[in-house]
């Protein structure tokens, strides 16, 4: 059981531990942005041609994603691309989808190892290179004690400014693990990790117990050549029915926090698809 990769109760006296989880393909069976693209179709942010090439990103995405150049040309891309969207306007359109979008798409085995590691007296963290936006509401709902993603600046007019604060990508993960050890007393060699993807190693060999999650093929040789163990999470599940007193947060809070992270994915990895056509042309 996925449980008893979790067992042990931390000790007062024993310094404090973590549980440090990717979001998507780990915690949930999608991106966690690709998912609001038909949403920003009918809003006017994207055309009919972006919308097909965001399904094909998301088809790829699963498959194995984008390998570190691609992830930073992306970036580069979605920057620009972003510049000047209305948050306002997106907020509104997010906030007509977004229970139907996120509820169904959490894995019941990510929910109840989140379970597990806070029974056993760990902070749970999301690290994931979505934006904040996106991020914070989907770890309030696990619980999660702390998250660090992407953060995009929004201008004093209200609109993206198509620069990038913060990218939580490959190394910088992992000095986000550090750093928060460091704030918050965290022994990381008694603290777990858990990622689908092989740009997160840095992350994952930051912290003594690693765990790879669906892992990519990369990901899945690194694995086995370092021993570390291999979870498949299967079984996506509503909250609700996890939860029977399950709420989503009201939504001018939820939606001002999913918004910019959505979009912003959203727009990066369409960009991906069109360049990976035009490479293999």
């Amino acid at each position: 059981m996925v449980g008893a990769y979790a067992r042990g109760v931390e000790k007062d006296y024993l310094p404090r531990t973590a549980a440090f989880f990717d979001l998507d393909k780990t915690v949930i069976a999608k991106s966690s942005t690709l998912t609001f693209s038909r949403s920003f179709y009918h809003g006017g942010l994207i055309n009919r041609r972006a919308v097909l090439r965001t399904a094909y990103a998301q088809f790829v995405f699963l498959a194995g994603g984008a390998d570190h150049d691609q992830m930073e040309r992306m970036r580069q891309y979605l920057s620009s691309l972003c510049k000047g969207w209305n948050v306002r306007q997106v907020k509104e359109i997010v906030a007509e989808t977004l229970h139907d979008l996120i509820d169904p798409i959490i894995y019941d085995e990510a929910a109840s190892l989140i379970e597990d590691h806070h029974a056993a007296g760990r902070d749970v963290v999301i690290v994931s290179t979505s934006g904040a936006e996106v991020v914070e509401p989907i770890g309030q709902l696990l619980g999660a004690d702390r998250v660090v993603a992407t953060r995009m600046v929004v201008g004093a007019d209200g609109c993206f400014t198509g620069e990038v604060e913060y990218y939580a990508y490959g190394p910088t993960k992992a000095e986000a693990v550090r750093a928060l050890a460091a704030s918050e007393g965290y022994d990381l060699a008694r603290c777990y990790a858990y990622s689908d993807s092989a740009t997160d190693v840095p992350m994952l060999e930051s912290v003594g117990h690693p765990f790879a999650v669906n892992p990519d093929r990369a990901l899945r040789r690194e694995a086995a050549a370092r021993e570390w163990p291999v979870l498949v999470f299967d079984r996506p599940v509503r909250l609700k029915q996890r939860l029977p007193d399950f709420s989503m947060p009201p939504r001018p809070a939820l939606v001002a926090a999913v918004a910019v992270g959505a979009a912003v994915a959203t727009a990066g990895l369409v960009w991906y698809t069109a360049n990976r056509r035009n490479a293999t042309a």
